[in-house]
């Protein structure tokens, strides 16, 4: 009983530390200048002598690489190694269950991922109709007023959060949001219901929904069906009943045991 209980506790502190320096690698992410040992203690509450040992052990992987000569560090190649991998993982894993979700709905359903302060899309599936809304593979697209942006947004820290609010609120059309605190409540509800929209708040003519998912290393992907307006008026429960059901297909392939 006393070896049983020494093993549970040694797993339960291993996975404490795996959390930890997952929290201080996403600290790093949108950081390409580095962050010091005391910057990193306060966004991820830990004590510094915590964050020394385990940027030390990352380092020595390397996850993570000096940034400046004055105690700073950033991201190491190790991820990007790790990272195209894993892209390449979900791509085979989301391809398909979009393609469906395409067929289902036949509208355009795009994949796109959180990249610094935009929605960058990395993939496509064209829709059927004769009037459809498409854009181009690589282009970016603000959080603040995209349905795949506000749901990435929920999984954001609530320091980057804010980050964002601060910097203002851009008008696209009559319809964007300028209100933080309603922007706030909508991400807000993402948790509850796991969709957001855009309903003619990027492009005039336009609306979205879009829901968001992690993959096992954490990083949020983003799937949005960008439709005509009038179309969507007409289809809204159903894309939104159609896009949950593609999004626990997603999260039971990746997150299978």
């Amino acid at each position: 009983m006393a070896k049983d209980a020494e093993k549970q506790d040694s797993s339960r502190k291993g996975i404490q530390v795996i959390a930890r320096a997952a929290a201080i690698m996403r600290a790093l992410e949108n950081e390409p200048k580095g962050l010091s040992l005391g910057e990193i203690a306060q966004r991820v509450d830990l004590a510094r002598s915590t964050v020394q040992r385990i940027v030390g052990a990352l380092a020595e992987e390397h996850f993570l690489i000096a940034a400046t000569a004055k105690a700073r560090v950033k991201l190491g190649p190790a991820l990007i190694r790790l990272a195209t991998a894993a892209n390449l993982e979900i791509d085979e894993i989301v391809r398909p269950i979009m393609q469906r979700l395409s067929r289902n709905t036949g509208e355009t359903v795009d994949l796109s991922v959180l990249k610094g302060g935009s929605a960058v899309f990395i993939d496509q599936i064209p829709g059927s109709y004769r009037l459809q809304a498409v854009s181009a593979v690589g282009e970016s697209f603000p959080l603040t007023c995209t349905a795949n942006g506000k749901a990435l947004m929920a999984f954001m820290s609530p320091q980057e959060r804010q980050r964002i609010f601060d910097e203002g609120l851009k008008r696209y059309t009559v319809n964007t949001i300028i209100g933080v605190e309603t922007l706030a409540a909508q991400i807000s509800d993402f948790n509850k219901q796991f969709y957001a929209l855009d309903e003619e708040e990027h492009t005039e003519g336009i609306c979205a929904v879009g829901t968001a998912f992690t993959d096992p290393m954490d990083r949020p992907f983003a799937i949005s069906i960008p439709v005509p307006t009038p179309r969507f008026e007409r289809k809204k429960q159903e894309l939104i009943k159609e896009l949950l059901k593609a999004r626990e297909e997603i999260q039971k392939e990746l997150h299978a045991e």
